[in-house]
Order: C-alpha cells, then sequence, then structure tokens
C-alpha cells in the first residue's frame, strides 16, 4: 500500500503508459530512486495511479527493454541501471542496502501507510487523533506573534533546557494541576515523541525492560525497541492500569502509562488506581514515565490528579506538549522531572538538535501568559463533545450488531470490540481502497483481532456519519470472507 504525490494526467494526448514511464525515469534519474531501489509491485502501483495493472505491466516492460529495471523471481522489481550508469563502468553505491541495515527500525507498513494518507483531503481520517481544523484560529496565531517580537532580542539559540519564560508559564500552568516544579525541572522538547526518545537513548542501557499497558500506543513505535529494550506488557481494567501485575516481571527498569483518556482504549485511570500504582512503584522503586498529554481534552468532567501532583520521591518524569490540546505544528512539549535527570536529557538534546524552535517556544510562552489557551480549551471541548455524540450515534445506528464500546469522557478515541474475529490487516486494506483510515487494534498489540480505534477529532460530524457508515459495510462484507 504505497501513497505518492503524482499522478498521470487522464486526459492528456500522451499514453498514460507513457506518462508512468517518464515519470519512473525521473525518479531514477535524479537519484530519488537509485540503483537498487526496489519498485513497487504492478498491484500496488496500479491503485496508487488508480490505472489498470497491464498498464504498469506496459511501462514496467519498457523501463525493462532499456536495460533500467530488472525483475528477479523472489525478489520484486529493481532498478539496475541509470542514465549514467548505462555509459559508466563504476557501479554506484548500493543504498538500498544502506536502508536495511540501519539500526533505527522502520515504522510498521500499516503506520507507514496511515502517515502517508493523512494529508490527503480525499480520506475520511478516523485515526487522527488532534484537535478539528476548524479551531485553528488566524486571529489567536496574528495576536501572539503581534505580541512577541517586543519580547524576543535575537532568534538564536536557547539555554539547554529550553526558554526561560516558557518553562516559567508551564511551571505555573503545571501548579494549577497540582504539579509543584520549578523551571530548573523543565526540559523543553519538540513533542512527546522527542521526550521518549530521549528518556530510551539517555537514561537506559540496552535490554532494560519496559513495563507498558496492554494494548498501548507505544506498542505502534518502534522508538523504545529500536534502542534495544524489551518491552512488557500489563494489563487494563476500567479503573486503568492492575498494579498487581507488575510483581509478575523481573527487573523491570521502567514503567509507560498514560493515565488520562488512555490511547487507544479512552480509560481514564481512577484516583484509587493512581495511588495504588504509585504505592507499588514507590516499593519496588521503579520509575515512572506519565504520558499525560491529553489531560486538558476532557468533555466530561476533569481527570483526577496526575501520579506526578502526588509524587513526593522524584519518582514520576512528566510528559505533556501542545500537540493533542493546541496544535502539533508547533512541535512543543516537554519534561518535569528530578533536576539531575532534567539535566542529563537537556544535554542529550542539545546534542541532537541544539533546542526546539526559539519563535515557536515564544509563541506557546505567550499562548499560557494570555489566557488565551484557556479560552482555546473551552471551544475545543464544546466542537469536541459535538463530535464524540455524532460519532456514538452513528456507531448506535450502524454498528449495534457489530460490536460494542464505550462512551469516553475525554481525549479522541473511541475503542470499538467487534463481536466477529476477522483478519484486521484485511479490514485496513479494504477500508484504505475506499479512502477511509482507521487505526487497526493490531497496532497496538500484534495478537489483536477484534478492536478498532475510531479517532471522532478531526473530521466534521457529517464525515464521521458517513465514515462509520461505509466502516460498517466494510466490517460485514471482510465477516464474509
Amino acid at each position: 500500500m504505497i501513497s505518492l504525490d503524482w499522478q498521470p494526467a487522464k486526459n492528456s494526448d500522451v499514453p498514460i503508459y507513457k506518462q508512468i514511464v517518464d515519470w519512473i525515469k525521473g525518479k531514477i534519474g535524479n537519484g530519488e530512486w537509485p540503483i537498487g531501489s526496489k519498485l513497487p509491485t504492478e498491484r500496488a502501483l496500479a491503485a496508487a495511479l488508480q490505472v489498470n495493472r497491464s498498464t504498469i505491466g506496459t511501462a514496467y516492460d519498457e523501463l525493462k527493454a532499456e536495460g533500467l529495471i530488472e525483475a528477479k523471481m523472489g525478489s520484486g522489481t529493481r532498478v539496475v541501471n541509470n542514465t549514467w550508469s548505462l555509459m559508466s563502468n563504476e557501479a554506484p553505491p548500493d543504498w538500498d542496502e544502506y536502508v536495511k541495515t540501519g539500526i533505527y527500525r522502520p515504522n510498521f507498513s500499516m503506520m507507514q501507510a496511515i502517515n502517508q494518507a493523512e494529508s490527503k483531503a480525499d480520506f475520511i481520517r478516523l485515526s487522527l487523533g488532534g484537535p478539528p481544523p476548524e479551531l485553528f484560529s488566524a486571529k489567536t496565531i496574528e495576536t501572539i506573534l503581534t505580541r512577541i517580537p517586543a519580547k524576543i532580542r535575537s532568534i538564536g539559540y536557547e539555554e539547554p533546557k529550553g526558554l526561560l519564560p516558557l518553562r516559567e508559564q508551564i511551571s505555573i500552568h503545571l501548579g494549577k494541576r497540582g504539579i509543584n516544579v520549578s523551571p530548573g525541572s523543565i526540559l523543553i522538547v519538540s513533542g512527546a515523541l522527542q521526550a521518549l526518545q530521549l528518556i530510551s537513548i539517555g537514561l537506559l542501557k540496552k535490554g532494560s525492560t519496559i513495563l507498558l499497558e496492554n494494548p498501548s500506543y507505544l506498542q505502534s513505535l518502534p522508538i523504545f525497541q529500536s534502542a534495544g529494550m524489551k518491552m512488557a506488557a500489563i494489563p487494563l481494567d476500567e479503573e486503568g492500569v492492575k498494579p498487581s501485575s507488575i510483581e509478575a516481571i523481573a527487573t523491570p527498569s521502567l514503567l509507560y502509562t498514560i493515565p488520562c483518556f488512555h490511547n487507544p482504549t479512552s480509560i481514564t485511570m481512577s484516583a484509587k488506581r493512581r495511588k495504588e500504582l504509585l504505592n507499588i512503584c514507590e516499593q519496588k522503586r521503579l520509575p515512572i514515565v506519565e504520558d499525560d498529554i491529553y489531560r486538558d481534552v476532557w468533555l466530561d468532567e476533569e481527570a483526577p490528579l496526575p501520579l506526578k501532583a502526588m509524587d513526593k520521591n522524584g519518582l514520576v518524569l512528566y510528559l505533556n506538549s501542545m500537540s493533542k490540546s493546541f496544535g502539533a505544528g508547533l512541535r512543543i512539549g516537554w519534561i518535569a522531572g528530578p533536576e539531575s535527570v532534567i539535566n542529563r536529557l537537556a544535554d542529550l538534546k542539545m546534542q541532537i538538535d541544539y533546542g526546539t524552535s526559539s519563535l515557536s517556544q515564544w509563541a506557546v510562552a505567550e499562548l499560557l501568559e494570555s489566557g488565551l489557551y484557556e479560552e482555546h480549551l473551552q471551544k475545543m471541548r464544546e466542537s469536541l463533545k459535538i463530535r464524540r455524540d455524532a460519532a456514538l450515534k452513528a456507531l448506535q445506528q450502524y454498528m449495534p450488531h457489530l460490536g460494542t464500546w464505550r462512551k469516553p469522557t475525554g481525549g479522541f478515541f473511541i475503542w470499538v470490540k467487534l463481536h466477529q474475529t476477522i483478519p484486521l490487516s484485511m479490514l485496513f486494506e479494504e477500508a484504505f481502497k475506499q479512502h477511509l483510515l482507521i487505526n487497526p487494534g493490531s497496532l497496538y498489540n500484534q495478537a489483536d483481532s477484534t478492536h478498532i480505534r475510531l479517532s471522532y477529532g478531526y473530521e466534521s460530524p457529517e464525515n464521521l456519519r458517513s465514515g462509520i457508515k461505509k466502516l460498517a459495510r466494510i466490517i460485514e462484507q471482510c465477516g464474509r470472507k
């Protein structure tokens, strides 16, 4: 399953197969597809370009005749020459070998397909977990950007922990949520994902065991696995992580949890369970990474106090960001924790990228200080309630015979459990063909064959209704195969 930024012109006088030949030659000639690159299969490329498979076959045949590509049984079709190599005796480097031997694991092919398609307006994106686009306020952005020039003296590198005025505002912001932490114990990062990467390579040794909920968002990412970590799953119930399950895991190094409006299940850990979890982790001296990026996205009532608010021993590393509550494109997140840990991660971040965008940091500092962020949150909650209710109504109308689900009280997700076990990869592919994006449960637990994560955050109520109606039909079709 591939996504391309080019399509042949169907109304051109140039035959479609010839357009495809010229396009592939361009890719090969400018080095985008160097020698050794594996070409898409005829079926996959035909689907991506929306042409007949025979058209791709004709194009490939012409490229083979020119000596540019070659097909071998079992290894697919690959680039074997370019216009320069045909005139030279020297073989260029085989970049495909470099690609395959990199230490960082590639994403799941399903995730790659989702990532490529989520920017396409012709898809109904029940996969996107973030604020709806209608909440983007040009006026708010204009207000912020108009005010900050008077405060900025230069756009250079900030200090290792990040812009001090921003860390001061985050300290105030966290205080309102029960977390008392000074600016010196806060590190600004380029989103919570970078925080996880810094933790994986800066605090843990290879072979460390990471505990995480089952299912977990972290299973869909290769961050810890690429750093040589082991993953151990602990079960969830309606109150969150089961602390008793931690006892059965030998020498874990760290616990990762999303206690508020969990991704993908939308479960929120109860206050009682939070205390139990913190107590057992204190007894085992087990550090906790609390990923609290959905905390501000509550709809019916605020979640219980963060684990970090109850942490008196510096056990918890607290992650949050603006990605889910305001805008992912700002790339602003933060870690709060013991100062020695923050100093270590700040030094590592400077080695990696020399700091997060200075302009974005100033913008978020003004957003928090001005009160515009809280105004935005109120509007977002109103909009998300409408979307959530529209999604639940559509599920009840089109899928009551196909599965069960619970009403989320915050976040963006509805975790649907299907009555029938079906191949989720087939379900995903059929939905993708019909320009519908969903997140199968197998992304969060490879053994899962009965769950789907649906997001109501991004699409309009009308698109949510039509997307869920289409999904119901696809599930019924897959169930009959």
